[in-house]
């Protein structure tokens, strides 16, 4: 099943093609700005059974160097097979279209990164007939971008940036000046940004910063995604007050509380169960009778 985060670190691209010419730099290669990008139909497929789809497909015609295409895939991890896959829609791309065929990989973490970058060749070490080198986006090239000012100019590549640092301790820096930049912008700019950031995020831990900024910081604006970001932080803060309620009357009793128990009742994100441990706080003899499900 493919993740939020994988659809994220190909689909910001659709959103706005021209990300890859600004990005390109960082990547170490020079890209004229394009006049012109349409996204391209994704299928690969040939009359075959074996189905095969590129994430993203953008085609940019540009005035230096004419038209080319880029192929653009999220990958999470490592996988030994996905080399021959690149070579494959690389090379039927400049088959189908003869144009020059281009392809990034976006990744978020350094090890697939490093991984992706790697040229594979498709014969013997004397033999390599058709060599395949993706240029590679991740937390080793994507710049880290703190400043709300810096983060205003282009938010779609601070969006990128945080969803490419996602793993990273600068990620919270990162999202900070985002969610600073977005405050002032129109809501049909900002809308797709919080939501390409949200999802990017995946499961990281810093899922949970962006929802507490959306929440507060970003509170006027309404969409599908913005709506169940603020509802999961509600939620959490719900479940974080009633934890302490809990906490609080075995204080108030007396009640000696165990590290193990605290955790376990810090640790607890369902109102329902910390409301049923609330209730029996106040006449449990012990605090792990709060625990037992025959109390």
């Amino acid at each position: 099943m493919v993740s939020p985060s994988h659809e994220a670190m190909h689909r910001i691209f659709q959103h706005d093609p021209g990300l890859f010419s600004r990005v390109s730099h960082f990547l170490g290669v020079d890209i004229p700005r394009p006049v012109r990008a349409t996204a391209l139909p994704t299928d690969l497929t040939e009359t075959s059974p074996v189905e095969r789809r590129v994430d993203t497909l953008l085609r940019f015609d540009t005035a230096e160097q004419g038209a080319f295409l880029l192929a653009i895939e999220a990958q999470g991890k490592r996988d030994p097979d996905k080399p021959a896959s690149w070579a494959y829609y690389t090379a039927y791309l400049w088959t189908k279209y003869r144009l020059p065929t281009a392809l990034l990989v976006v990744c978020q973490d350094h090890t697939t990164a490093k991984w992706a970058q790697r040229a594979v060749s498709s014969g013997p070490p004397q033999l390599p007939t058709l060599t395949l080198r993706p240029v590679v986006a991740g937390p080793h090239n994507m710049p880290v971008i703190i400043d709300p000012d810096e983060a205003r100019a282009d938010l779609v590549l601070a969006s990128l940036a945080a969803i490419t640092h996602a793993a990273e301790p600068a990620v919270n820096a990162i999202l900070k000046a985002l969610s600073t930049a977005l405050r002032d912008v129109p809501q049909d700019i900002a809308a797709p940004v919080v939501e390409f950031t949200a999802q990017g995020l995946g499961k990281h831990p810093a899922k949970h910063l962006w929802r507490n900024l959306v929440a507060v910081d970003l509170s006027f604006y309404k969409s599908y995604l913005v709506e169940e970001i603020r509802d999961e932080a509600r939620a959490e803060g719900r479940a974080e007050g009633r934890a302490e309620d809990v906490l609080t009357v075995l204080a108030e009793r007396g009640l000696d509380v165990t590290d193990q128990a605290r955790d376990r009742i810090n640790g607890c994100d369902d109102p329902h169960t910390l409301s049923r441990w609330l209730r029996r706080a106040v006449t449990a003899p012990t605090t792990e009778a709060i625990f037992d499900p025959d109390e």
